[in-house]
């Protein structure tokens, strides 16, 4: 494989329609995001540091697109020029991973590793790779490490946050059935009171028209909820507000859109944002109207999005990261991803590694002793 490396905003938009057949439906992958992501947060300097593109295109004989290496390069004075996904930081985009056609991993990943481990080029040289939320089941990424390794490089792996994903039977009722008989009651009780007789209105963005008033219900409602619990809510970084503002458009425009929320009376009281892609629904973001806790406005909410992907044929609900307990009592289950970091062949790059390595083992012990002594 011939390896392009894009350094160039407008060189890679040429690629856009060959990005989304290798991201395979996976929204957190796909063109839409990671073209939203860098003009939002990677062109310019963020935090003190300085991002630059640094995207790998494996050609195949044909001249065909074969792989992508989705990755940026952010420079800082303590750990050097760092390789990381486009998608990834505070926008918690979850199952990166190196993108490659069925049947051809195990020659991208080679190849990939090749030129990694021979980029001297001052434009190309890199530091540490610093590759987070990955699938544990990805296979590209996984045989990109080995071939790393293989080639003498330093690299280190541990588990991510844990996502949790929940199968979808082919009906409703089946799904209601998998759940403790005190969950299917105070379903059927909300349904029954709210949905059913219509005093809770279910909607969904169909159209561009509608997406300026539900984008508004959702950061409100979001924002409201947090700040009474004494945080101060996602969309209060104005670039992370922006980016979702712009990439609903396109995401609704290719299929995988879907933000609900919910009326009574009229009145927004729950809001849902996630995106369905080949069959799963990705459950990003919610709200609801603190002072409507009264009708478990985040219940309803729920209840009606999993009824809808229900009924659209999707076959999971995956809650993406976090531990939080309602995740597991709706059924779902925990879904491992993995965390790589590898140093660049160099001698200061190894002592980067190193260093990191040693940090992390200090915070985790910090941790550990600052946890809470359980009760006998």
């Amino acid at each position: 494989m011939r390896v392009v490396r894009v350094s160039d905003f407008d060189d890679l938009v040429p690629y856009a329609a060959d990005w989304d057949r290798l991201a395979a439906g996976h929204p957190f992958r796909s063109w839409a995001w990671v073209s939203t992501w860098w003009r939002h947060y990677g062109i310019g300097s963020s935090g003190g540091s300085t991002r630059r593109l640094c995207v790998l295109v494996l050609l195949d004989r044909s001249g065909r697109p074969a792989g992508i290496g989705p990755w940026y390069l952010d420079w800082s004075p303590i750990w050097g020029r760092v390789l990381r996904f486009l998608g990834s930081g505070e926008v918690c985009g979850e199952y990166l991973g190196v993108l490659a056609e069925p049947g051809a991993e195990e020659g991208v990943a080679v190849a990939m590793a090749s030129w990694l481990a021979e980029a001297e080029a001052e434009e190309d040289r890199w530091d540490l790779a610093e590759l987070t939320s990955v699938d544990a089941e990805d296979p590209t990424t996984s045989l990109l490490l080995d071939a790393l390794r293989g080639r003498g490089l330093e690299a280190h792996s541990r588990p991510g946050p844990d996502c949790w994903r929940l199968r979808l039977p082919p009906t409703r009722d089946e799904y209601l059935a998998t759940l403790s008989s005190h969950r299917r009651k105070k379903i059927r009780d909300a349904e029954k009171h709210w949905l059913a007789n219509g005093r809770a209105e279910f909607h969904v963005v169909r159209s561009p028209e509608e997406l300026p008033r539900a984008q508004a219900i959702l950061i409100d409602l979001h924002q409201r909820r947090r700040q009474s619990l004494g945080e101060t809510g996602a969309f209060a970084s104005t670039r992370f507000a922006a980016f979702h503002r712009d990439v609903m458009a396109p995401m609704l425009a290719n299929g995988q859109l879907m933000l609900s929320w919910i009326e009574i009376a009229g009145r927004p009281v729950a809001a849902e944002y996630s995106f369905n892609s080949g069959g799963v629904v990705y459950f990003y973001q919610a709200g609801w109207d603190p002072e409507s806790s009264h009708v478990a406005p985040g219940n309803l909410a729920r209840i009606a999005g999993l009824s809808h992907a229900i009924a659209q044929g999707c076959g999971a609900f995956d809650f993406l990261r976090g531990d939080e307990p309602y995740k597991a009592q709706w059924g779902a289950s925990r879904r491992a991803t993995r965390e790589f970091r590898v140093a660049a062949p160099r001698a200061s790059a190894r002592g980067r590694l190193r260093l990191w390595l040693a940090g992390s083992v200090a915070k985790r012990r910090i941790r550990e002793l600052l946890r809470p002594v359980p009760q006998t």
